[in-house]
């Protein structure tokens, strides 16, 4: 039979197949923006100024389907995939980026597990917090950071029967609580000093010898549950833990796109969220505006842009591997951050004096934008790996 012959009810089928796929999406987005009108609207002050932590939210939105982007379908995933995270942290963001920061928090964890090779721990975990019921953190700045030789490890390993004991403390983790779990990577440390690679755990707050922490208050993002996590002892059996040091290498390259490029979610609903200052500004005083840098166009123009990269590499990393397009990753991260804090300004100094007042959104903004050009990688970890990638020199991702 001529391929031709093939060709027409193949296309028919993809097309099919995207039309059904772009349905469920709208679907589920627009039951997601039903909650977050609900329940999040009403709390943003609180949660800003007061460092309310959005948990009922959270719950609410993992009812909604709010987190089955991350996980495959036997565990209770929508099919959907990272694009749908990042459309959902988007819309959360739009309103209050520091629950856009914790969508992000708990949809890592998710993926971490689903791209590890424990299958005990995905039946286990997953379908709990995909569907909201049990809610999670990552914590591996540190080790993404000291992968790429920018700081020393926080915690240590050693290899026991059964499992592994660890210590330290880890300074920031978000999203936790005495019922939360997380994911963290440390060295396996030997008795003569050496180490034997990486292994990635999935830890229980509630463990014998583990020890949230309250640590310093921060200007934005303070209701975020971000806690110090104190090691003393704790002992991690094999059945928890992700990856083990002799798989470390090739699952960093699994998680590490991903957790990158899902962060744009905050920065894209912030983006959005400060187009909208600067054209609700404009309605009294767009004769004075017009004189500023950047105008409302300018910012939507290069919001757009960056939503339709950041949606066509999250179908790709959604498919498999993707060393190929690291380098893009970073670079679309590094514009999210910086453009974040450009769009935050220009909101600023259009909405002017009243973007200082405690109930306008412009200083809230500002704030949180320094957030996403800071969180891990921050702006300069971003600019460092391009430069080393950009020279020939190897990459974690």
């Amino acid at each position: 039979m001529p391929s031709s012959a093939l060709a027409v009810p193949v296309a028919d089928q993809l097309i099919r197949d995207y039309s059904l796929s772009l349905c469920a999406s709208e679907e589920s987005l627009a039951a997601i923006r039903e909650v977050i009108a609900a329940q999040l609207k009403p709390k943003v002050l609180d949660i800003d100024l007061k460092a309310e932590y959005p948990e009922e939210f959270l719950r609410a939105l993992g009812r909604a389907g709010g987190f089955r982007g991350a996980v495959d379908a036997e565990f209770g995933g929508n099919e959907l995939g990272l694009k749908h995270v990042i459309q959902v942290m988007e819309e959360v963001s739009k309103e209050c980026m520091s629950s856009g920061f914790l969508v992000w928090c708990q949809t890592a964890c998710a993926r971490y597990i689903q791209l590890s090779d424990n299958a005990w721990v995905k039946k286990e975990f997953l379908p709990r917090i995909a569907a909201g019921e049990l809610l999670a953190g990552t914590g591996l700045s540190n080790t993404i950071k000291s992968c790429d030789n920018i700081e020393e490890y926080r915690l240590s390993a050693k290899r026991v029967d059964g499992g592994y004991i660890v210590n330290g403390v880890l300074p920031w983790v978000s999203n936790l609580g005495q019922n939360h779990y997380f994911t963290t990577g440390c060295p396996v440390r030997n008795e003569d000093g050496s180490n034997d690679g990486l292994v990635f755990i999935l830890v229980d707050c509630q463990q014998a010898g583990f020890k949230l922490v309250d640590c310093a208050h921060f200007i934005g993002l303070d209701g975020t549950r971000t806690l110090a996590c104190q090691f003393k002892e704790v002992f991690v059996p094999d059945n928890m833990v992700l990856a083990q040091p002799s798989e470390s290498t090739a699952y960093i390259k699994r998680i590490k796109p991903g957790m990158i490029l899902a962060q744009m979610g905050m920065g894209l609903g912030l983006i959005d969220a400060c187009s909208k200052l600067m054209a609700q500004s404009n309605r009294t005083l767009a004769h004075v505006n017009q004189y500023l840098d950047d105008q409302f166009e300018d910012i939507e123009s290069a919001l757009e842009e960056a939503r339709a990269a950041t949606h066509t590499l999250a179908d790709e990393v959604q498919q498999g591997p993707v060393a190929d397009r690291t380098l893009d990753i970073l670079k679309l991260r590094l514009a999210g951050g910086e453009l974040s804090v450009r769009a935050a300004h220009a909101a600023m100094l259009h909405q002017g004096a009243k973007g200082y007042l405690v109930r306008n959104a412009a200083q809230r903004r500002l704030r949180e934008a320094y957030f996403v050009a800071i969180v891990t990688p921050a702006t300069k970890h971003l600019r460092r790996e391009i430069a080393r990638i950009e020279d020939g020199l190897s990459c974690t991702a």
